[in-house]
């Protein structure tokens, strides 16, 4: 992948840092309003954190209604890589292209620190650079990161291998741990943590490399393949 587009919705405010960690990878990133209507120029779409329409309503309601998450429907049908995170996350799940919602944290509590993550599934375009079982240290950054699904539709998560992500010390209160997950074919995947604040160890972790080389299609130097 060498293409990759940023979509920004009026609130986003982590798309530089999504655009900087792209392309110390050497992929071309790329600022696209939301207000466009063709992704077919680009390899890969990010959707980045921030308040997405200042997140009136809820977290990526109004969001969702943006001329572009039409061109981005029709993108992933053919099985274009698709990353939501965090507010992009919410995004996703709020268009229905993610299965589920995310909720007020637990304790209504704002949160900003380091997590542990573990791999759960390499079967997503995020984690198939990783190992099964590999701890990872990604920050978050979120008051609306708790994620929760009805009872069917987390037995389909597991049973289709789509939980790709869980925390190891659960901090906001998220159904089954969960951190991140992908829709059934793997291309479309939504987390709360920020792998693109993880991409050296003089900011506390590197493990976003393992990540992102993953959704560029790389192979990572750090999952011991």
């Amino acid at each position: 992948m060498t293409s990759v587009a940023v979509i920004v919705f009026p609130g986003s405010n982590c798309e530089y840092d999504a655009v900087t960690a792209l392309e110390s990878l050497g992929a071309r990133a790329s600022l696209v309003f939301h207000t466009a209507e063709d992704l077919s120029a680009y390899d890969g779409v990010v959707l980045p954190g921030g308040f997405a329409h200042g997140d009136y309503l809820r977290p990526g309601a109004l969001a969702r209604f943006s001329p572009v998450m039409g061109a981005l429907e029709r993108f992933v049908a053919e099985g274009g890589p698709v990353l939501g995170i965090c507010n992009g996350f919410q995004v996703l799940t709020e268009a229905g292209m993610l299965p589920g919602a995310l909720q007020k944290n637990r304790g209504l509590t704002f949160l900003c620190q380091p997590e542990t993550l573990i791999v759960a599934s390499t079967r997503s375009v995020l984690t198939r650079a990783a190992l099964v079982g590999q701890e990872l240290v990604i920050p978050i950054n979120h008051f609306s990161g708790n994620y929760t699904c009805d009872e069917s539709t987390h037995r389909e998560l597991v049973e289709y291998d789509q939980i790709v992500l869980r925390y190891r010390d659960n901090p906001n209160g998220s159904l089954d741990d969960i951190a991140g997950i992908s829709n059934r074919a793997g291309n479309v995947v939504g987390l709360m943590p920020h792998p693109e604040r993880a991409m050296s160890t003089l900011l506390g972790s590197a493990d976003g490399l393992v990540l992102l080389n993953g959704f560029l299609g790389r192979q990572s130097a750090l999952s011991g393949r």
